[in-house]
């Protein structure tokens, strides 16, 4: 019995830990697409002629970019609310 206890609580600290972990990943995201929009100004104030290629590249950029924040936000909420309760029925 007290190893059932010791897995579940072993189960649902990793799922704690690996949701933290994956919401890390938001911080990537947000430092590129600040540094892209900083790049982005610098060369428009430059080159003011090229304001609509440079914005519609820029945009794309940081459409891409974000996906791997998205990524993994949904991991870490999967791991906060879906993976407890399959741990708890494989462990019984």
């Amino acid at each position: 019995m007290d190893h059932q206890v010791l897995a579940k609580g072993i189960a649902l600290a990793g799922c704690g830990i690996g949701a933290g972990l994956a919401l890390i990943a938001g911080i990537g995201p947000g430092i590129g697409e600040g540094n892209c929009a900083a790049r982005a100004c610098e060369v428009i104030g430059r080159n003011p002629e090229a304001k609509g290629d440079v914005t519609s590249t820029m945009i794309l950029g940081i459409a891409l970019s974000e996906t791997t924040g998205i990524y993994g936000f949904v991991t870490g909420l999967l791991l906060l609310f879906f993976a407890p309760g399959q741990f708890m029925k494989f462990l019984g």
